[in-house]
């Protein structure tokens, strides 16, 4: 919110300056966004009037002006359109110094001397606009020192209030505080009932009387459509960020800025038989005062007469029934909306306005009279008129109830960590506007005051007594507290020594985003519906992820488009899958990569990695976990992954994950250029490993054999090594897979396969004869299960 320091100072006025002013908000929790001057600096230009303006001999669009400072007359140019006899504008004389340090000076335009310069707007630096030479009031002293006249030695803050302070959402409310914290007397003008000389109404139906609790209502008769807003009003609004329209709508913007009540006028002619607050009907469209035509939402609070809807409640009046220079009676109205019936209703149509700013934060529920005089006497005053009775309705029982609230000063000591004379802390309550009385055990019982929404509970009092202290006052103590040390599962392995080792092994880390487009999601997984969100911040993040490889695939996209072939990326987190009522969040891992097997260097292969690099890769994660001999791979199909490159891994027969090369069809979509290799597991699976333990090392030799089995190319290794382990005895140390051979000397459809089994004991050497029927029940079972032979 923007407001002029001068108008603050009008309510209070504290023994500080700017900069302690400013100094004094941001550590009250009121923070300042930015201070800037009302003006920028520039000397010498005074008030002066336009006494003939006639077209210059030599240009079409320059005129020759006679203008008056006062005392003397002066001959200027001016090229301006709005340039007439008669105006009052800002005159900058010779020897006047403007914005930029320019210098104005006597000059000559196409043949025709100047004495001065005219000025828009923003060649003063007063704002932006720039549509002509500004036009002052009727009544502004010729002569004057124009920075006195406007009073631009002002200081215009921004300040940035959390949701919760929606009491500062006016000079009002600012100036409470203000003078909460500096304890300094605030002068609230006073407000005057309006003089009423006219009897007529307008008829209010609260049908809605949730949402609408309070909404009242006043006629004002026979306004004049020419007045102009007075200049103090003016500059008050512009300073305040908010542009000068016609006076009536002016004043409601005033009273919002100054009370911190929305408040609307309609023209009563344009209006049929009464006021109705009410739902709007789905499809019911509303032409509002932007321009735009929005098809409203049966959960949308309008402002209806007996025939339509006249406006958005809370957010825009219509353009239908909106104050013209035609308009000679108006309905001015203020209501009560509850927070939660206009909370998101703007943002829903694209829309955001100052008073769903303030609606949707809370006003007030006891100010709409006082902002009803107060508009009224200003109308009266401006445009004139005969205004008629308030009519009000009101569901009481619909009104928010506010509850006393306890505050302990043990529990108030105990969080400030100091002890807070019992004076100070209902000195600070009191001048807060809260109603205080002491209850039995000491305890102070506060009333809370109707424009604070946001206190409800003991630790917002507590909280309101440290912001008005001061938090740089508070003492500075560490909290103790004896902890004791958790026990750490030792079979439970830390996440961060997962990443370690992937990056050990040449991976980045990569952090996606948990929602993906739909498409995306579709082509990746299109078992999974996705789980849509409700408010997403773009289509193409629309729905949340079911899978790691998707966002990952897509950060390969990104850097294969930047020059990048090599990329090696995984990520931890979760994906989120709707399994009937209930949605699953798994914690995944999930690694991707392409490339090269080896960094570009002048030692290194430029081979291309494969499936066994990657698989290679998820074998070390897995025996770090001590669960690699839990863990087998076996082929499967994936929409996602190659058929015939792809594996299901298996622990303790539990698919936990899935391992392969994208399919060629996502590739394609992606415009991936070479090919992209991942797997996807279970993190909790990869965690969950075993306890580690000491073995002594045996001092007797080991046995080696070496066997070469003939079986069918379709025979899973895998299988085929289950089996040998299960026949190999107690004391196999050791079995490795060192060749698999397919050509000359093997039979079409067949392949080879060549093992090594070391045996090894921990009290004695083994002996021939033993390992030698060991070898025999392997090669037996081998040739029962798998149809194998060794070869010759």
């Amino acid at each position: 919110m923007k407001f002029s320091e001068q108008w603050l100072r009008e309510w209070v006025n504290p023994s500080i300056t700017t900069e302690e002013l400013e100094s004094l908000l941001s550590l009250s929790g009121l923070e300042v966004d930015g201070v800037e001057k009302a003006a920028d600096d520039f000397s010498g230009v005074v008030v002066g009037e336009i006494l003939s303006a006639e077209q210059h001999p030599n240009a079409d669009k320059l005129q020759v002006c006679s203008v008056s400072d006062g005392n003397e007359t002066f001959q200027v140019v001016c090229g301006a359109s709005n340039a007439r006899a008669g105006l009052k504008t800002a005159f900058a004389k010779v020897g006047a110094v403007l914005p930029g340090d320019f210098k104005i000076k006597k000059a000559k335009l196409r043949q025709v001397e100047s004495f001065g310069m005219l000025c828009a707007e923003d060649e003063l630096g007063i704002s932006d606009d720039h549509g002509g030479i500004m036009e002052l009031a009727t009544d502004a002293p010729v002569g004057a020192d124009l920075r006195e006249y406007l009073n631009l030695n002002d200081t215009i803050l921004e300040v940035d209030l959390t949701p919760n302070r929606s009491d500062c959402l006016g000079i009002a409310g600012l100036a409470r505080e203000v003078g909460v914290l500096t304890q300094t007397t605030v002068t609230v003008p006073e407000v005057a009932a309006a003089s009423v000389s006219i009897d007529e109404t307008f008829g209010i139906e609260l049908i809605d009387n949730d949402a609408c609790p309070r909404y009242l209502g006043r006629v004002i008769k026979g306004v004049n459509p020419t007045a102009t807003t007075p200049l103090w009003m003016v500059e008050k609004l512009r300073r305040s960020g908010v542009r000068a329209i016609d006076p009536v709508v002016d004043v409601t913007n005033y009273v919002l800025l100054e009370l911190g009540q929305p408040m609307h006028a309609f023209d009563l002619a344009k209006l049929s038989g009464g006021i109705r607050v009410r739902l709007a009907e789905q499809g019911e469209k509303l032409e509002l005062l932007d321009g735009s035509e929005v098809e409203l939402n049966d959960d949308t609070l309008v402002i209806a007469d007996h025939e339509k809807a006249v406006a958005m409640a809370g957010i825009m009046g219509g353009e239908q029934t909106k104050v013209t220079e035609e308009s000679s009676d108006i309905f001015l109205e203020c209501a009560f909306f509850e927070p939660i019936a206009i909370a998101g209703r703007a943002r829903s149509y694209g829309l955001h306005t100052d008073s769903s700013h303030r609606y949707e934060r809370g006003v007030d529920f006891t100010l709409q009279a006082k902002a009803m005089e107060r508009a009224t006497n200003l109308l009266l005053e401006i445009v004139g008129g005969e205004a008629g009775p308030v009519t009000e309705a009101v569901a009481e029982d619909k009104l928010p109830a506010r509850d006393d609230v306890i505050l302990r000063p043990e529990r108030l000591n105990q969080i400030l960590a100091m002890a807070m004379p019992a004076e100070k802390v209902e000195d600070i309550l009191t001048r807060l506007g809260l109603e205080l009385s002491t209850e039995a055990n000491g305890a102070w019982r506060a009333k809370v005051p109707s424009h604070r929404f946001d206190i409800s509970i003991e630790e917002d009092l507590i909280e309101e007594v440290a912001r008005v202290y001061g938090y740089d006052n508070l003492p500075v103590k560490s909290p103790t507290m004896a902890l004791g040390i958790e026990a750490q599962p030792e079979a439970i392995k830390p996440i961060r020594l997962i990443r370690q080792s992937l990056a050990a092994r040449g991976y980045q880390e990569a952090i996606t985003f948990s929602f993906i487009e739909p498409a995306l999601s579709n082509l990746f997984d299109p078992v999974n519906k996705p789980i849509a969100l409700a408010n997403p911040i773009s289509a193409d993040l629309s729905v949340m992820r079911t899978t790691l490889i998707a966002g990952l695939a897509k950060t390969v996209q990104y850097n294969q488009n930047r020059q990048q072939s090599r990329v090696r990326l995984f990520e931890t987190g979760q994906c989120f899958i709707q399994q009937g009522e209930e949605m699953v969040q798994d914690p995944m891992l999930a690694v991707i990569a392409t490339g090269s097997r080896d960094p570009e260097g002048w030692t290194g292969q430029s081979d291309a990695m494969d499936f066994f690099d990657l698989k290679g890769d998820l074998e070390t994660l897995l025996a770090d976990s001590g669960i690699l001999d839990q863990c087998r791979f076996e082929p499967a199909e994936h929409p996602a992954l190659h058929p015939g490159q792809t594996a299901k891994i298996i622990r303790n027969d539990n698919v936990i994950g899935y391992i392969g090369a994208l399919h060629p069809k996502v590739q394609k979509e992606l415009g991936l250029k070479s090919t992209v290799y991942t797997f996807e597991l279970k993190l909790s699976d990869l965690q969950d490993g075993v306890v580690a333990r000491f073995e002594s090392l045996s001092k007797y030799p080991e046995v080696r054999r070496d066997l070469a089995f003939i079986v069918d190319e379709t025979t899973p290794v895998a299988h085929l090594m289950a089996t040998i382990r299960a026949n190999a005895g107690e004391n196999l140390k050791d079995l490795s897979l060192f060749d698999v051979y397919q050509g000359k000397g093997v039979e079409e459809q067949r392949k080879s396969v060549a093992l090594g089994l070391t045996w090894q004991d921990a009290s004695r050497t083994l002996n021939d004869e033993e390992i030698n029927d060991l070898v025999d029940q392997i090669v037996s079972s081998a040739q029962e299960q798998f149809g194998a032979s060794l070869r010759s």
